[in-house]
C-alpha cells in the first residue's frame, strides 16, 4: 500500500482536480476491492451501510472496535484513498473524539467525515479543533457534514446562509471539506460554492441535476451515501422471496461476478478480463 501521505496528497489533490470526485460507499472489504477495481479514484464507507452490514441500526450504535476492524479488513485490500465516515464522532466529548480520529487515522485513511447532526455548531467545531491537536503532524482530510438540509433546519435563502455560517465556523477550527446532504439544487450548489474556500461535497440523490451540472456550478466530489448497499440487498432479497416463496430460480445468476473472478479479486488483485 502506498504511503500514508502519499494517498492524503491524492486524495486532497482529487478535491481539485478538473473533474468531479465521485466516490462510491462501501461497507466491507469485498464492496471496497469491487468499488475499486470497477475504477473508483477512491473509497468512502457510509456510516449507514457499515453498521448494517455488522448488524447494527445506524446513528451511532456501531462499537468503536467493530468500526476499526472493518477498517483494517477494507484497507488490506484496497490501494486507493480512503475516507470513513465517523458520524459524530460516536461521542459528545471532543476529547473522546479526537482519540477515535487519531486511532482511525493511525490505520493510514486519508480522511473522515464529522457531522453536527441535531447538536450545536459550536460542539462540532470544538471536535474538530481537538483532532486537530490529537493529529499533531499526521495529514487526515476532515470532511465536515452539516445537516442544514437533511433536517430540513432551514429553507430557501436561510439554509444557504446557515450553511455558510456552519462552513465558517468549521473550517476556523480546521476542517478541510464541507459535505451538505441534501441540497441538490443547482442554484444552492452554485451560492455555497462560490462563498466557502472548502472544496463542496453532495449526497447523490434521486431526481438530481446531473452530476456535470451540479460539477460545473461548484460541487466537487459526489458521493452515494447508503444507496449502493440499498440497492444491492434490495435485489437480494428480491431474488431470495423469489427463490423461497414461489421456488423461482430466474435471474438469480444474473449479473454475477463469477467464483473465480472474486477469487482472483482477492489474489491478484483484480477481476479477469
Amino acid at each position: 500500500m502506498p504511503q500514508t501521505t502519499t494517498l492524503h496528497t491524492l486524495f486532497a489533490s482529487l478535491h481539485t482536480a478538473p473533474q468531479p470526485l465521485v466516490i462510491p460507499n462501501a461497507w466491507d472489504a469485498a464492496s471496497a476491492a469491487l468499488f475499486a477495481n470497477a475504477g473508483a479514484s477512491a473509497v468512502a464507507t457510509s456510516s449507514a451501510s457499515l453498521a448494517w452490514s455488522l448488524g447494527y441500526a445506524d446513528g451511532g450504535t456501531l462499537p468503536r472496535d467493530e468500526l476499526l476492524a472493518a477498517i483494517r479488513r477494507i484497507q488490506r485490500v484496497i490501494h486507493i484513498p480512503l475516507t470513513i465516515d465517523l458520524e459524530d464522532g460516536y461521542s459528545k466529548d471532543p476529547q473522546a473524539v479526537a482519540t477515535l480520529v487519531a486511532d482511525v487515522a493511525a490505520l493510514g485513511v486519508a480522511g473522515i467525515n464529522l457531522e453536527d447532526g441535531a447538536q450545536a455548531p459550536a460542539l462540532l467545531a470544538d471536535k474538530i479543533a481537538a483532532s486537530r491537536q490529537a493529529l499533531g503532524n499526521t495529514p487526515l482530510f476532515i470532511n465536515v457534514r452539516t445537516d442544514v438540509y437533511l433536517r430540513g433546519m432551514a429553507t430557501g435563502d436561510d439554509a444557504v446562509t446557515m450553511a455558510l455560517e456552519r462552513a465558517a465556523l468549521y473550517h476556523a477550527a480546521g476542517a478541510d471539506g464541507l459535505f451538505v446532504p441534501g441540497m441538490s439544487s443547482v442554484e444552492d450548489t452554485a451560492r455555497v460554492a462560490l462563498q466557502t474556500p472548502l472544496p463542496l461535497n453532495l449526497m447523490l440523490l434521486p431526481s438530481m441535476p446531473t452530476i456535470s451540472d451540479l460539477f460545473t456550478a461548484g460541487a466537487r466530489r459526489l458521493t452515494a451515501g447508503p444507496a449502493n448497499f440499498q440497492t444491492a440487498y434490495g435485489h437480494a432479497r428480491t431474488l431470495a422471496q423469489a427463490l423461497v416463496v414461489d421456488h423461482r430460480v430466474a435471474g438469480l445468476f444474473n449479473n454475477a461476478v463469477g467464483y473465480d473472478a472474486m477469487n482472483a479479486l482477492f489474489t491478484t488483485g483484480s477481476l479477469p478480463g
